[in-house]
């Protein structure tokens, strides 16, 4: 999902805490919500959905949690120091819980989902937890507060997809946003915990989803980020049985609502990308030119040990059917986990030897670290010296580095497609969008706005951004 290039430690890392902000609206109402979100973008498309459910219920948003009724963190539980940031977080609205015991502070997301009952017995301060298909129930669970009871809801369900809810676009740039096609995961991957606190696969109607996008662009949005955890296995059947759609047809679909509508997606499985997505993304030019390919590891003892389903062999399959089909240029990203339970020095040496044969454009990397509940926390040993786990990892990281600057530089010279998203992060003179590829690119602002496709001719690079000049 959305990237930070390359995480140089722990704290860019893609579960890296993102405050929320809201702008104040309804000031009329009664209460005013406030609410942050943790993790991956799909916990940011999750507070979107949660915005609107209390919304229809006469709450306002507030970007100032001093002044919320409500106080929600949507949080993350894949990593340790994700869960650590959520328990840090909360002890900032110790002082305002105490001169304001009215107040509700909620955690929602995998980390209520996880520890369930056991939340309300560590953090004194919480009132609510709700885990990811319980959202609709957040108005009964506020009633219960107001009586004096704690409130749980972390039923897991076969069905919830919260199709017919429109979101409300948080901190939202007017240009791109997220739209969730599926949830939960079928994928049972020894280190990870989505398929615990997410629940079971589920597809969204594609009518819903087709139904978001189009108003989407209606309301001048340019670019749509399909979203689920893997979304290469989006299969949905009309209840008669007379229409079926996969997720290469959905893809087609979206793109077809208009050559503006730019259209990505996140996130993608080996063992389930097929020739067929491929191929749609080659016949349609508003189909960004990026996959993001997770790969975890580059030896098949690991990944058989990780239970990916997939072997070394097959990943460079996928990637070699990528280059084929869409061409060197196809910007391509992944995960890498360094250390995994017993991974030796020589299948180490087998991920940074699959790095050399992609050249990833960007990566989330990361060291191994160990989930309660998880098969590898059951049966596994986590037995690589943490020392070892973080000289392995720089070493990835480094070789990231290289090769990102390495795929930076083929731009130079060429002139490539930009979605102005807003201003340069250093200076109000530049603006900065992403292009094709899914890379930022920064460039003199002239007269161009938010929201204009500009072409822009790359003079220079780091291994993070592309710099250049509208060609006017």
């Amino acid at each position: 999902m959305r990237s930070l290039e390359i995480l140089k430690d722990e704290d860019k890392e893609a579960l890296e805490v993102a405050r929320i902000s809201v702008d104040e609206t309804g000031k009329e109402s009664k209460k005013k919500l406030y609410i942050e979100s943790y993790g991956c973008q799909m916990n940011f498309s999750d507070s979107e959905i949660v915005t609107s459910i209390l919304q229809e219920q006469g709450y306002a948003t507030t970007s100032q949690y001093e002044e919320a009724d409500v106080i929600l963190l949507n949080t993350c539980a894949i990593r340790e120091n994700a869960e650590q940031k959520v328990r840090n977080r909360l002890k900032n609205f110790t002082p305002l819980k105490k001169k304001k015991p009215q107040v509700v502070v909620g955690v929602l997301g995998c980390m209520a989902e996880r520890l369930k009952t056991k939340f309300l017995e560590e953090e004194k301060i919480v009132d609510v937890v709700a885990g990811p298909d319980s959202y609709r129930d957040l108005p009964n669970l506020f009633s219960e507060v107001d009586e004096g009871q704690k409130a749980i809801n972390v039923f897991l369900s076969r069905d919830e997809t919260y199709a017919d809810i429109t979101p409300v676009r948080l901190n939202s740039n007017g240009v791109t946003a997220f739209v969730s096609i599926m949830r939960g995961c079928d994928n049972m991957c020894s280190f990870c915990v989505v398929p615990f606190t997410r629940g079971r696969e589920r597809s969204r109607d594609v009518h819903s989803i087709l139904k978001e996008c189009q108003e989407l662009f209606d309301n001048n949005f340019k670019e749509v980020t399909l979203l689920g955890q893997n979304v290469d296995s989006y299969k949905w059947s009309s209840e008669d049985g007379s229409e079926t759609v996969n997720f290469a047809q959905l893809l087609e679909r979206v793109a077809l609502i208009s050559p503006e509508l730019r259209v990505r997606f996140s996130t993608s499985h080996p063992k389930d990308i097929t020739d067929e997505v491929l191929h749609t993304m080659k016949k349609y030019d508003n189909i960004c030119n990026y996959i993001h390919l997770p790969a975890q590891s580059g030896n098949s003892r690991v990944l058989k040990v990780m239970n990916r389903t997939y072997d070394r062999e097959w990943y460079l399959n996928r990637i070699d059917a990528i280059r084929a089909i869409l061409g060197e240029e196809c910007g391509i990203s992944h995960d890498l986990i360094a250390g995994f339970c017993t991974e030796t020095e020589d299948e180490h040496k087998d991920t940074l030897s699959l790095m050399e044969y992609v050249k990833y454009d960007y990566g989330y990397m990361f060291a191994y670290s160990e989930r309660p509940g998880t098969p590898a926390a059951k049966k596994l040993e986590d037995d690589i010296p943490e020392d070892v786990k973080k000289r392995r990892l720089n070493e990835i990281i480094a070789l990231q580095q290289q090769h990102s600057l390495a795929r930076n530089q083929m731009s130079i010279g060429k002139v490539q497609k930009v979605l102005v998203e807003g201003f340069s992060k250093r200076s109000d003179d530049f603006l900065q969008g992403r292009n094709d590829q899914n890379k930022v690119v920064v460039f003199p602002k002239l007269n161009f706005q938010k929201g204009d496709y500009v072409n822009v001719l790359i003079k220079e690079c780091t291994a993070a951004t592309l710099i250049g000049e509208a060609v006017v």
